[in-house]
């Protein structure tokens, strides 16, 4: 992932949701990433530095000359270390400073002395959040190129509801990997990728569908997204959620996604064809529910359009397979006839792998013939080893 090796520097401000910020911390260091905490006076009143220092297993620093800190007297040395520095919660008192460019406290002289990206992600009270003053503030800290997320909407401190919550933990995580990846391979690249599973009517309840959870699909866009694309997320019906940072449009048949990808590739960059589409749909649709009879009922079946072939332009082009059978053959046959790249290639009658899965085991084969046979991965493990090729294939494309 994006996070992994990466240096982190975690501001916490004295807002009652700062207690949210040990789980922003404690998933930054699951994913692999260096988190150093730096806390105001003022949220050290609601969590103690022991909890970030038990989740990161790195000092946690609360004063400008903390000797207990590796980044004592030196403290610039901390924002020079940052990949990324993220101030959440940020309370409308550490912004006014920021955005006044007063540095009294250890959080604010490092966002100020840092040459990585900020974010910030507002908490406070609605109608502290609203006053002009707040609003002024974070529009200056915009215009110098820091990333405000959220806040979002519900019941707050003061007992009412109101706009003010800090942003949900995982938009606040996406928005980082986000930041992360615009100095990546993919970077200011334009991906459209496709999910979930077509459903063709068969009357006003009933349709012709496939087991896809879009789970391949959704890692793949926000993988890209991770890697600093602009992604857009054509999705047929799925069970997984919709990533943040991303574009999606939600399609139902094969005939609505092969007209939303037609709309979508011209001056894409690639075209990630995950999605499960249904290659036969009733030759008629019924506007009135079929009832049960003991003859039984035939219907009548025509093929789906080739959305692939519909695709027009110099763009590379990736297409997955699902198979029980032959996998390597019928991939290569799939790859020729659309005229792919790429193809990933998995075999559904694999344990542990294919739809619903969490995994998946999968071959890659390009154009030139080289075949890929990868061990059992994550679906957003399998999403990286994807991209990298389709960054090798977009290099290679600029030469």
């Amino acid at each position: 992932m994006m996070l992994s090796n990466k240096t982190i520097v975690l501001g916490v401000t004295g807002s009652i949701a700062a207690y949210k910020a040990a789980e922003i911390a404690s998933q930054l260091t699951q994913a692999g990433a260096r988190v150093n905490v730096v806390m105001t006076r003022e949220a050290v009143e609601f969590v103690s530095p022991v909890t970030f220092r038990a989740i990161s297993g790195r000092p946690v620093v609360t004063e400008m000359f903390d000797l207990a800190s590796e980044y004592s007297i030196e403290h610039v040395s901390l924002a020079a270390a940052a990949d990324i520095v993220a101030v959440a919660p940020a309370t409308a008192n550490v912004i006014a400073k920021l955005a006044a460019g007063i540095a009294d406290d250890m959080l604010c002289c490092t966002v100020l002395a840092t040459r990585a990206p900020v974010l910030i992600a507002p908490a406070m009270e609605a109608r502290m959040y609203m006053n002009q003053v707040t609003q002024e503030n974070l529009e200056k800290l915009k215009a110098r190129g820091f990333v405000i997320v959220g806040p979002g909407a519900g019941w707050l401190a003061s007992g009412k509801e109101g706009l003010g919550r800090l942003a949900d933990t995982s938009d606040i995580i996406d928005s980082i990997c986000q930041m992360l990846g615009k100095g990546s391979g993919l970077a200011g690249k334009r991906i459209v990728v496709t999910a979930g599973g077509t459903q063709e009517p068969v009357d006003p309840v009933r349709y012709i569908g496939n087991r896809s959870s879009g789970k391949m699909g959704y890692a793949l866009a926000e993988a890209a997204r991770d890697r600093g694309a602009s992604v857009l997320l054509i999705t047929a019906p799925a069970t997984t959620t919709e990533p943040a940072g991303v574009d999606v449009t939600r399609v139902g048949t094969a005939q609505e996604m092969c007209e939303a990808v037609e709309n979508a590739t011209p001056g894409a960059d690639a075209l990630i064809m995950a999605a499960a589409v249904a290659d036969y749909r009733p030759a008629r649709k019924l506007e009135e529910k079929i009832k049960k009879t003991e003859a039984g009922l035939t219907l009548e079946l025509e093929c789906t359009p080739d959305i692939l072939s519909a695709v027009r332009g110099s763009i590379v082009r990736v297409g997955f397979a699902a198979e029980s059978s032959n996998l390597v053959e019928n991939a290569k046959e799939k790859l020729q006839r659309k005229g792919l790249d790429l193809i990933v290639a998995n075999d559904v009658t694999a344990p542990d792998s294919g739809f619903g899965a969490d995994t998946n085991r999968v071959t890659v084969i390009d154009r030139e013939g080289r075949v890929d046979s990868l061990p059992l991965l994550s679906k957003r493990q399998v999403a990286e080893k994807v991209l990298d090729r389709v960054a090798e294939l977009l290099a290679g494309a600029e030469r």
